[in-house]
């Protein structure tokens, strides 16, 4: 079994490439995944959508975990390989976790179109109440809802300065929990994959109570952009490899 120290710079590094794409997923693509959870429920309200959206991320994530955790210790597989499929675990996460954050953002409308803003959305609600805090000391702001004022309020010179004081804890903390989990994805068949379904699980869960309390309560009404439904019928599924597609990319940032 390798080293914990090798199993946290595996997932560190899988982190920050894994941040670099998922801050990028498109608003066409975000849209495309709110309108599919609206065509299963067209009077569905914002609140009863962004439930849904939780429980599709989690759902996802879920499966994606006992995946790996299966995977990684089929026979045949060694263990540089279990440590690129634990890697690719986390990378695939992100760009679930960013589709889900980002998502919400849109139907509390809000949309982000700048990375920099972007970042520091997705690292806070990440990171919980200690990337919550970090935004309110650095922005010198205060209030539970927060993430309006990434958008709103808080200037570019201080959204760099927060990204720098999130980058540095995410990597740090959030590598080593999921640095946990990429041990235990190692483990003998059957527990590995529960382990990878629970543990994936159970920060998609951690993930939707931050965003709660990052965003607040559900708008009663939709906002302009959303508040007509749109035929998505030829979009596609929209999943990491959506997300990750150069196509779907935004590449220039706008102001947010």
């Amino acid at each position: 079994m390798p080293s914990s120290d090798g199993a946290r710079k595996a997932v560190t590094k899988s982190l920050s490439a894994g941040l670099d794409g998922a801050v990028k997923v498109s608003r066409p693509v975000l849209i495309a995944h709110i309108q599919q959870s609206r065509r299963r429920r067209p009077d569905a309200t914002p609140e009863q959508i962004i439930d849904a959206l939780g429980r599709r991320f989690t759902a996802t994530v879920a499966g994606t975990g006992a995946a790996v955790g299966a995977s990684a210790i089929a026979p045949g597989v060694n263990t540089p390989m279990s440590l690129a499929f634990a890697a690719g675990d986390v990378a695939g996460y992100m760009s679930f976790a960013s589709l889900y954050v980002f998502a919400v953002a849109e139907v509390h409308g809000i949309p982000i179109h700048d990375m920099d803003r972007r970042r520091t959305l997705l690292m806070g609600v990440l990171l919980g109440d200690a990337g919550a805090q970090s935004v309110q000391k650095v922005a010198g702001r205060t209030g539970a809802h927060w993430a309006n004022k990434v958008v709103q309020a808080i200037p570019m010179s201080s959204i760099k300065q927060v990204n720098k004081v999130l980058g540095h804890n995410f990597v740090t903390k959030y590598g080593t929990k999921q640095g946990v989990l990429v041990l235990g994805k190692q483990v003998p068949f059957g527990v590995g994959a529960a382990i990878g379904g629970v543990g994936n699980a159970a920060f998609a869960r951690f993930t939707i109570r931050s965003a709660k309390r990052a965003f607040g309560p559900a708008p009663e009404t939709w906002p302009v952009h959303l508040a007509s439904m749109v035929d998505l019928r030829d979009s596609g599924p929209v999943g990491p490899d959506t997300v990750l597609n150069p196509r779907y990319v935004d590449d220039g940032a706008e102001g947010g």
